[in-house]
Formats: structure tokens, C-alpha cells, sequence
């Protein structure tokens, strides 16, 4: 056997931040216990080295948590109790019921349903594409499964139908068009859910610590405006800066059709799939009128599909997405927590509100707002990101006079849209800038013209539009 790699040299980085911080306790400020000071230190080690990554992220956090009980900053039973967070489960669940999508193959067959019926003009097919990221997004909190797993393999099929391939000069045919459109999609339906993805379900839970508490409806009805301008202006935006030359796909509808044919008819596997999720759907709507826990809804949804045969056990075991994140995510929402328990957060959002005294909550949320999305160019991962500032961000505004519900939405969508900045942005960015169809300097470029539009429509509408429905 041979001994696995590790980055040795990118761990300097988390150290050397690390021990400065843990070495500065004497002269920390007033008002903040050493042991607030202490677990500082290692959250903050720990979030360098998810950015830095001399191990893969629940690599990193697994010595984080280790290293706080063996510092003696919390014991054991405290630190393993971060598991059983419901929030984190739900996170896995949803994760689960994704694979069932994939599975049965009932995201290939609604993809193909919707190339048939809107993919005769390029922009047409590109909305339709997004149909699909929409329509599964809100019981797939993984938007790189989407955009990876379901979508990306139908836009490769056309775009080589259309002769549009990577490094032979044909990308701009029809490929990177749609390819970068569906990167907007997936962002922009990121953001519309709760359960879209997994830094959204981050925001819930350090919003709940700080007893701001947000439900899948809420959510919902927040993202809806804003989404849906969102849906429909972003694609005809970039069809218009980024263009593709191929404007009419009168095949596109021919190929789905072949393409379905020889899916066959609907299958009974993926009728169980479509009637479980419209059921997790709906109780996911209907979560905080019930008093039923949106966790126990995914619990459910999950269960009915091992009782179905849709998924096996051997699925839930090697579907590896669910357990790495149930592993960082739980240890990171712990450290957040800590940070906020033993008084660091407030401490630090009552400095600064202090600070701040005399200006209009508007002012300070905006500027929080702006701040977070911009900050995301020194980040590889939206979720590391959202661990790191949101709880601290959120706490400022609050103090600062804002309405608890309507800052932790403004900041909760922050998290999605910030993506318009990089090609490492995210998972999506990841997947989609890999394939080659967009060139580093179109992805950057048109990337940094859409922040404006994104930041006007959830920013300035979106506040509007939560005032009107009676969020705050």
C-alpha cells in the first residue's frame, strides 16, 4: 500500500493564522472569554484550510473538532453532539432523495421532455434547460448534482448534435452559450430554495443560533420575485453579451424525441420518484403551518423510497456527497455555534454596532450585503464562506437596527448570488468552467457585469418585494 497525498505545505497557511490568534489571548479584547478567543482561532484555522484544502474539506474539519476537545475548549459529548443537528440530516436526506432522480433516470427524461417542447430556438432550449435545474432544485441541495448530473449531460449531447465541441474552435456554436446559461439558472434556483443547496441550509441554522428563524415557506415566498425576474432576464442578458451563433435548434426537438423513445415508456420506479417528491414538496411548503419539522419531511421522503425499492441501503451508503457533508457541516455549524455560545459573536456585533451608532440600519445592511458578495473572490466554497462571515454579518445588522428576518433572507440569498464572480466560485463553477466551453476571461468578465443586475433585483427589489408580502 502506499500512502495517500497530502498537501502538507498548504496547511502553513491555517497554522500559522491559527497560533497567531491562540498566541494574541492575553491582549484579546475586553468583553471576550479566552476560551471564545481559543475556538476563534481554531474556527478560523479551520475555514483557511477549507479554502486552502491540504485535505479534502471534512479532512480539514475532522482535525478542527478534534483539536478544540483536545485543547480542552469543549469535551466530548459536547463536540459529538453537533451530529445530531436536524438541519445537517436533512441536508443528507435531500441528498438521498437526489439519487433517485439519477436512479430511476426520471431528471434525463424531464430534461428531454423539455428540450422537445421549448428547444426550437437556442434561447428556448437554454430556458428549458434551466426548467429542469428549477423544477428538481428543491429536493437537490447539491446545485453541482444538477448542474453536473442531470443538466450538463443533455447540453453535451446537443451541443456535439450541433457540432459544437471543445477545442476545435466550435465551442461559441451553441455550447458555451448554454453552458453559461445554465451556470445562471443553477445559481439563480440556488437561491429561490431552502433546500437548493447546502450554504442556504448553513444560513438556517446560524440564523436559528442567533433565534432568527426561517422556513422552507418563507424562504420560498422571499426568492419568489426576485427568481423569477431573475429566470427570465438572466438568459436573454447573456444571450445577448455572449451570444451563440447557432440561433435556431429546429432538430433539438427531433433528437429529444429520439432520445425519449429509446428511454421507453415511463417507468414505475419513476413514478414513485415524481409522487414522493411532489409529496416532500408539498409538506416542505406546508412544514410551518403544520409544525412539522422540514428534516422529518426528508426523513420521510427517503424512507418511502427504501420501502419502495427506489433506493437501496447500498445506495444511501455509497452516496459519498451526503456523508462528506454531514461530516463538515455538522463540525462547522458546531464551531459557529460555539463562537456565538460563549460570546464571541455578540461581542463582536455589539462592537460593531457600537461603532455604527447613528446609521441607518439600510445604510449598514447594504454595506454588509455588498461587502459579502465581493468578499466571495477569496473564496472557493460558498459554503466554507457562508460559515465563516454569515453568522458575524447577520449579528451586525441586527444590531444595528435591522429587521432579524429581513437581513437573514437579504444575506441568506447573498449566498447564492455571489457565485457571479469566479470560475472556482463553487461546485456548479467548478463543473461547468472545467468542460471548456467558456474561456477564463468571458467567465470573469460578463460574470462581473451580471453581479450589478443581481444585486439591484434581490438587493433593492427583493427588499421592496419582502416588505409587500410582510416579512418584516
Amino acid at each position: 500500500m502506499k500512502l495517500n497525498k497530502v498537501k502538507y505545505s498548504k496547511f502553513i497557511w491555517p497554522l500559522v493564522i491559527g497560533l497567531l490568534i491562540w498566541f494574541t489571548t492575553p491582549w484579546r479584547p475586553v468583553g471576550v472569554t479566552p476560551a471564545a478567543w481559543h475556538i476563534l482561532a481554531i474556527f478560523v484555522a479551520t475555514i483557511i484550510g477549507c479554502i486552502t484544502q491540504p485535505l479534502p474539506i471534512a479532512g480539514v474539519a475532522i482535525i478542527g473538532i478534534t483539536l478544540t476537545v483536545l485543547l480542552g475548549i469543549v469535551p466530548m459529548d459536547v463536540a459529538m453532539s453537533s451530529f445530531g443537528n436536524g438541519t445537517v440530516w436533512m441536508i443528507a436526506m435531500a441528498y438521498f432523495m437526489s439519487r433517485g432522480f439519477i436512479n430511476t433516470g426520471l431528471g434525463r427524461r424531464v430534461a428531454l421532455h423539455f428540450v422537445r417542447l421549448f428547444g426550437k430556438k437556442t434561447l428556448g432550449l437554454a430556458y428549458s434547460l434551466i426548467g429542469v435545474d428549477l423544477l428538481t432544485s428543491p429536493a437537490t441541495p447539491s446545485n453541482t448534482a444538477r448542474a453536473g448530473g442531470i443538466v450538463y449531460p443533455i447540453i453535451q449531447s446537443l451541443a456535439e448534435t450541433y457540432g459544437s465541441k471543445v477545442g476545435d474552435g466550435t465551442e461559441r456554436k451553441i455550447g458555451s452559450f448554454l453552458v453559461f446559461a445554465e451556470y445562471h439558472g443553477d445559481l439563480i434556483t440556488s437561491g429561490m430554495f431552502m433546500t437548493a443547496m447546502a450554504p442556504n441550509l448553513v444560513a438556517v441554522a446560524l440564523a436559528k443560533s442567533l433565534h432568527v428563524n426561517l422556513s422552507w415557506m418563507s424562504w420560498f415566498m422571499a426568492a419568489l420575485l426576485p427568481g423569477l425576474i431573475s429566470l427570465i432576464v438572466v438568459p436573454w442578458l447573456i444571450y445577448k453579451m455572449y451570444p451563440p451563433e447557432i440561433k435556431d435548434t429546429p432538430n433539438a426537438k427531433e433528437w429529444a424525441e429520439t432520445e425519449l423513445a429509446k428511454l421507453g415508456k415511463v417507468t414505475f420506479p419513476e413514478k414513485i420518484m415524481a409522487a414522493v417528491f411532489i409529496m416532500a414538496l408539498i409538506l416542505w411548503m406546508l412544514s410551518s403551518f403544520i409544525n412539522m419539522e422540514a428534516s422529518l419531511v426528508a426523513f420521510m421522503a427517503v424512507s418511502v423510497l427504501l420501502i419502495c425499492g427506489v433506493l437501496t441501503v447500498k445506495d444511501i451508503l455509497q452516496e459519498t456527497g451526503a456523508w462528506n457533508t454531514l461530516v463538515w457541516f455538522s463540525i462547522l455549524i458546531f464551531m459557529a455555534n460555539e463562537l456565538n455560545k460563549l460570546g464571541f459573536i455578540p461581542w463582536l456585533s455589539k462592537s460593531i454596532g457600537g461603532a455604527l451608532n447613528g446609521v441607518s440600519w439600510g445604510i449598514v445592511l447594504a454595506i454588509l450585503v455588498i461587502f459579502y458578495f465581493y468578499s466571495h473572490y477569496l473564496f472557493a466554497s460558498g459554503t466554507a464562506h457562508v460559515s465563516a462571515m454569515y453568522g458575524a454579518l447577520l449579528g451586525v445588522a441586527i444590531s444595528a437596527g435591522a429587521p432579524p428576518v429581513l437581513a437573514a433572507m437579504l444575506l441568506g440569498f447573498t449566498g447564492a448570488i455571489f457565485s457571479s464572480t469566479t470560475h472556482y466560485a463553487n461546485g456548479p463553477a467548478s463543473v461547468l468552467f472545467g468542460t471548456g466551453y467558456v474561456d477564463q476571461s468571458s467567465w470573469w468578465k460578463y460574470n462581473f457585469i451580471l453581479a450589478f443586475f443581481y444585486l439591484f433585483v434581490w438587493g433593492v427589489l427583493g427588499t421592496f418585494w419582502m416588505k409587500i408580502i410582510g416579512i418584516w
